[in-house]
């Protein structure tokens, strides 16, 4: 069960190079066992803040506290944490027995300790059968493998991931990501995952912290960050999102009901949070529509909306449109449907639609600009 005490906690970060500001009072905290994960665009400052916390980097001010303690002043080599590199950074000449051995070997354990941790690690990431192999004769999922026993060999309170899985193909991707989190999740070991792959980090995260120019934009669980995106910014990175200029025209705050006017035509919303302006970007995303059919639209009456088919990928368990409300209408929205779900496969470029997007599946986001 995970503790309520904070295996890491980074309080007002920042850090300046020159005149650029790769950080700005960025503050986030994970609990024992968690796995926190940073998540931005390249240069968003998520490698800088993981590096600071390994302690590669000083910071300019705020700070960084493992189990309690201030971490200022103390070098890589004395904190409590261990790093998974994205080159794996594995010693060619070295077995795979003594890659894994190499963090053990610095602490001074002694050699049957030493090989007990080694040949313990060595299973639990499937590689016993490969410990006298050198790194060459591994494949890109076993290297990366060994390069995580080697950071869990050493059983850090921190385990850092910076973008470790960038080098695999898709495939091996996401069986060495499922591997990495059932491990993380088996071991209970607190780790801090760095990645702009922003599935990636829906997958796998407890806590997502979403970055970007150096600023935390939003934190939260990974449905909390899909669903309820606090600006256009974390919208349109996170997954696809539909995001419209909007104008609130009626509201009814008790019920959280509220009628805006938008390019797609008018909207109910409902929303527990009230829009921050009257003029405000709303978003929805494209699995939130309903292809309705014919003899359903005389009894439907919000948010019923007739668009025309612009294109049509076929995904296999999905279909992706985008439609627009006419050939002459520069607006075009993205719709998914499953490849088997009512109306998808009858649906071409050129056909009209009608779609219903539920009231509560629009989300207010950050006041838009006029």
């Amino acid at each position: 069960m995970v503790s309520d005490a904070p295996a890491l906690r980074v309080e007002n970060a920042s850090l300046r190079y020159d005149r650029f500001q790769a950080l700005n009072a960025v503050s986030f905290s994970a609990r024992k066992g968690e796995l926190v994960t940073l998540l931005g665009p390249s240069g968003c400052g998520k490698t800088t803040l993981l590096r600071a916390i390994a302690g590669f980097v000083p910071l300019d001010s705020g700070r960084v506290e493992i189990e309690g303690q201030d971490m200022a002043g103390i070098p890589p080599e004395r904190r409590d944490t261990a790093m998974c590199f994205q080159s794996y950074a594995l010693f060619p000449h070295l077995t795979v027995a003594d890659n894994i051995g190499f963090g053990l070997r610095q602490k001074r354990l002694s050699g049957s300790a030493m090989t007990a941790r080694v040949e313990e690690v060595a299973a639990q990431v499937r590689l016993s059968a490969q410990l006298e192999r050198l790194p060459a004769q591994l494949s890109g999922g076993q290297q990366q493998r060994v390069a995580l026993a080697r950071a869990m060999a050493v059983r850090p309170g921190v385990m850092l991931f910076d973008e470790p899985l960038s080098n695999l193909d898709a495939k091996l991707r996401d069986q060495v990501r499922a591997e990495i989190r059932s491990l993380q999740r088996a071991q209970g070991f607190t780790a801090v995952y760095v990645t702009h792959d922003q599935a990636e980090a829906l997958a796998m995260s407890d806590l997502v912290v979403v970055m970007r120019a150096g600023v935390v934009e939003q934190m939260g669980a990974p449905e909390d960050i899909y669903r309820r995106p606090a600006n256009r910014f974390v919208a349109d990175f996170i997954g696809t999102a539909n995001i419209m200029a909007a104008k609130v025209v009626a509201e009814d705050r008790t019920n959280g009901l509220y009628k805006v006017a938008t390019p797609l035509g008018e909207a109910v919303v409902r929303s527990d949070v009230p829009p921050v302006a009257p003029h405000v970007y709303l978003c929805w995303r494209p699995e939130d529509a309903r292809i309705v059919s014919h003899h359903e639209t005389g009894s439907l009456q919000t948010n019923i909306y007739r668009l025309q088919v612009r294109s049509r990928t076929y995904l296999g368990n999905l279909v992706d449109l985008e439609a627009g409300r006419g050939e002459s209408d520069g607006e075009s929205w993205r719709i998914q449907t499953h490849g088997l779900g009512h109306g998808a496969s009858a649906v071409n470029p050129g056909d009209t639609m009608t779609i219903e997007i539920a009231p509560e599946r629009f989300r207010f986001l950050n006041e838009a600009v006029t």
